[in-house]
């Protein structure tokens, strides 16, 4: 081992990352939380089998079998090679050179060799990805929410990548050709399938030239890991760590089954209830009364607010959403990217004046319409579309529960039905008594 100013270097660097990562994963965490508790613990059986299959499986990627090929090559591509991080993190720290290559023997020349061929994988989709986000004209890329950052957010990750799988390759190239000279330090291990390929353009180099340009594509692949890793909070890639557990809590009830408000379902039973006394009075309660729907990211529960943090903004929802094919105002995915975007502002919020700050602003009229809303048709499309089980439709039903029972904003079409079912039991204009009527015609 030859600890030196640089390992020093290296382990402020690492701490550094390690510390700023833990702080944004905290403030995340937090924002979450600012949702209303719910109990998604049950069923812990299917839980766990639907987050195998969906977010480790990756099954419902694989239904656009392009872009879902290549997802999983970059997902398991950019995973794997990244176990040989710790290997860096060893080495960076001790002043080592590919310490596991003892211990591992014959694996460790498998495992190279297949990093190797990851690498070329990730870096390969990769490119195909940026051309068909900036090149080939796919509509669900050019929706009206993906205009300025997001876009650029998607095109800095994969550039990230690229640059990443080619350090690394251009990495492992100047070592094999160090190895081969026998340059101290550089111990003989690994077998490099693809990077080995290089040696006749690093072949004609000096010995010096090579460790500058092994050292330097060293710490550009590590420093540029953890720079990477930090990133993700600020960007939608952060699904990578969330798409986990928002797999594992995500809904197992039928997908057209909604949520009943317990007070509203106690009202309506009373209604039914022939022993009950119509005049009695409610039975008081020292809790603050519940919120008809969602008018703020507040008013939502901590999985709807772990839904907005998990969206991928690969824009499957809208495309599949009838109302979105049809002209209508309604994206599901500006729906997620809405209430991820205001939940931040609230966040920000709470930092900058502490908790109860009222910035005057809602989710519901200054990010998301109401005409936004009414245009869903409830289909579920959305949400079966999704890759990682987010629901978009259960924050549309609860800011439209807001509207009509908080704010008494119904389209008019809408109103009419309800004032029929009312009057008449029935959505159409005439009484229960001709309901059969039809029958007996012609």
């Amino acid at each position: 081992m030859d600890m030196g100013i640089e390992n020093i270097i290296f382990i402020l660097i690492v701490l550094g990352a390690t510390f700023w990562f833990s702080k944004n994963l905290r403030t995340i965490i937090r924002n979450i939380n600012l949702g209303k508790d719910i109990n998604l613990t049950d069923r812990k059986g299917e839980r766990w089998k639907k987050m195998f299959m969906v977010a480790i499986g990756q099954s419902k990627m694989v239904k656009k079998p392009i872009s879902g090929i290549l997802h999983i090559l970059v997902y398991l591509g950019f995973v794997i090679i990244n176990i040989e991080i710790l290997e860096i993190i060893v080495d960076g720290i001790f002043g080592t050179h590919r310490i596991f290559s003892a211990a591992l023997g014959g694996l460790y020349d498998v495992l190279i060799g297949s990093f190797e061929i990851l690498a070329f994988l990730v870096l390969f989709s990769c490119v195909i990805f940026l051309i068909r986000r900036n090149v080939l004209s796919i509509k669900r890329f050019g929706f009206r929410e993906m205009i300025g950052w997001p876009k650029t957010d998607a095109n800095v990750i994969l550039i990230v990548e690229v640059l990443l799988m080619t350090a690394f390759l251009s990495m492992n190239g100047a070592d094999y050709v160090l190895q081969a000279r026998g340059v101290e330090h550089y111990v003989e291990a690994g077998i490099y399938p693809l990077s080995s390929m290089l040696e006749p353009i690093f072949g004609g180099m000096s010995t010096s030239a090579l460790i500058a340009i092994e050292r330097g594509t060293w710490w550009f692949h590590i420093v540029g890991i953890l720079l990477f890793l930090n990133y993700l909070p600020y960007s939608k890639h952060f699904h990578i760590i969330l798409a986990f557990p928002n797999v594992f809590y995500s809904k197992l009830e039928p997908k057209a089954q909604f949520d009943n408000m317990d007070s509203v379902k106690k009202e309506v039973e009373l209604m039914f209830d022939p022993s009950a006394d119509p005049y009695a009075a409610p039975a008081e309660t020292d809790a603050s009364p519940e919120r008809f729907g969602a008018k703020d990211v507040t008013d939502l529960s901590w999985k709807q607010l772990m839904d907005a943090y998990s969206c991928t903004e690969c824009g499957r929802c809208t495309q599949q959403c009838p109302a979105s094919q049809t002209g209508k105002l309604l994206s599901p995915r500006k729906i997620m990217m809405d209430t991820r975007d205001r939940l931040e502002e609230v966040g920000k919020n709470i930092d900058k004046h502490g908790e109860g700050h009222n910035d005057g602003k809602s989710l519901l009229g200054d990010y998301i319409k109401e005409e936004e809303l009414w245009a869903c048709t409830t289909c579920n499309a959305c949400v079966e579309a999704c890759p990682v089980t987010i629901n978009p439709l259960s924050i549309i039903m609860d800011m439209r529960r807001s509207l009509v029972m908080e704010e008494s904003k119904v389209p008019n079409e809408l109103a009419a039905m309800i004032t029929n079912v009312e009057n008449n039991g029935a959505p159409w204009q005439f009484s229960q008594t001709d309901r059969a009527n039809w029958k007996d015609e012609g």
